[in-house]
């Protein structure tokens, strides 16, 4: 019973995700100019936490992955990946492995993106 109910969970919260996206700033191919807030230099003086918030938090709340939980932001679930260093997890913004949506360099800096991985790494030890 309780791994049924887990896995209704689990599809739900995939469906979810899925059908609602994880960010609304998350990048999309469009036809149209971005807006102004989404590009790099709009965001030079924000924390990591704060960067964290605005493009990550939907899909990583306190640290897990509502779409694959074996690939939360927990120091045991990186290390188990082989995610040690803030490069390892720029790389993957930029080229995710699963079902994260990509990040390219015109929605998140690479120094922003560097910024949110080192708070990844320092907050969810």
């Amino acid at each position: 019973m309780f791994r049924t109910i887990t896995r209704v969970c689990s599809m739900a919260a995939a469906a979810i995700c899925l059908l609602g996206g994880c960010s609304k700033e998350a990048p999309r191919k469009t036809e149209t100019p971005r807006p102004a807030s989404v590009h790099p230099e709009a965001s030079n003086t924000q924390t990591g936490e704060e960067l964290f918030r605005r493009f990550c938090r939907n899909c990583h709340p306190d640290g897990g992955n509502v779409s694959d939980p074996a690939r939360s932001l927990h120091g045991s679930a990186l290390r188990r990946n082989h995610i040690t260093n803030p490069e390892d997890i720029v790389r993957i913004m930029r080229n995710p492995l699963s079902r994260m949506l990509r990040f390219d360099a015109e929605t998140i800096s690479d120094k922003d993106a560097r910024t949110i991985a080192e708070y990844v790494l320092n907050t969810f030890r």
